[in-house]
């Protein structure tokens, strides 16, 4: 299984975390697989150390992989929680109140979204 954090909004607008498994299927020699996940695109990207950004929605449902550096995200509630590098996230906020996002590190940080239509 792999772990991936969900953020998404709830029927008044707030957002939330919530986590959830990819089940992985043995493959013999090459390792363990996810099934097939259609996506839309790729995209990559690079923050400057000090980015803190406010609340935003997501512009589109889309995963995000952080390459390096980690990232505190805060829900409308106030949740917060950090994600280091490796961490793997399906931002689905795309209506509502939005989620803040800011380095933990003062450090450039890439990540790669990966935009879809589905879990």
């Amino acid at each position: 299984m792999l772990q991936i954090t969900r953020i998404y909004s709830d029927k008044n607008g707030d957002s939330h975390f919530e986590e959830f498994e990819v089940p992985l299927k043995n493959n013999g020699d090459i390792g363990f697989l996810s099934d097939d996940i259609p996506v839309k695109s790729i995209v990559f990207r690079e923050v400057n150390p000090t980015y803190d950004y406010d609340f935003h929605n997501a512009p589109d449902r889309q995963y995000i992989v952080l390459l390096e550096g980690g990232v505190e995200i805060e829900t409308s509630l106030g949740e917060k929680r950090s994600f280091e590098t490796g961490s793997i996230l399906l931002v689905e906020d795309i209506t509502g109140k939005g989620h803040k996002t800011k380095n933990i590190q003062l450090k450039y940080r890439k990540s790669i979204f990966i935009k879809t239509d589905v879990v």
